[in-house]
C-alpha cells in the first residue's frame, strides 16, 4: 500500500489465491531458471485485482508475468497497490539444499 507505505511479505503456492483487503493476488506459477543456466531469472505469473471504494466487484490491474530481477518489464498499473516477486522457492535435480515449496511475494 504506497499510500500508507505499508508492506506485506505473503507466500502462495501455484494455483493458491489471497484476499488481503481490498486486493486479491493470484498466483499461476512460479518459476526460476536452473541453477547451470547463464542468466539467473526468476518470474511469476499473476493476477491482481482490486476493489476500487464505491465499486462492487473488483477490478483486475494486472494479468502477467512478473519477473524479480526485471521488474519495470512487467508492473502493476495502480495508484495505491503494488505487487512484485521476491523469490520462487523450487527444486532441480542435483541441487544440494532442497528449497521450500512456496512462492514468495511481496505486496505493498
Amino acid at each position: 500500500n504506497k499510500r500508507n507505505n505499508l508492506s506485506q511479505d505473503i507466500q502462495l503456492r501455484p494455483g493458491e489465491a489471497l484476499e488481503e483487503g481490498p486486493v486479491i493476488v493470484r498466483l499461476s506459477v512460479c518459476e526460476r531458471s536452473a541453477p547451470w543456466e547463464m542468466i539467473e531469472q526468476t518470474g511469476a505469473f499473476v493476477q491482481v485485482d482490486v476493489l476500487e471504494r464505491g465499486q462492487s466487484q473488483h477490478t483486475r490491474v494486472l494479468s502477467g508475468w512478473l519477473i524479480k530481477e526485471s521488474p519495470s518489464i512487467n508492473v502493476v498499473e495502480h495508484p495505491i497497490y503494488d505487487v512484485w516477486v521476491k523469490d520462487c522457492a523450487m527444486r532441480f535435480p542435483g541441487e544440494d539444499a532442497p528449497a521450500p515449496s512456496d512462492a514468495s511475494s511481496e505486496q505493498d
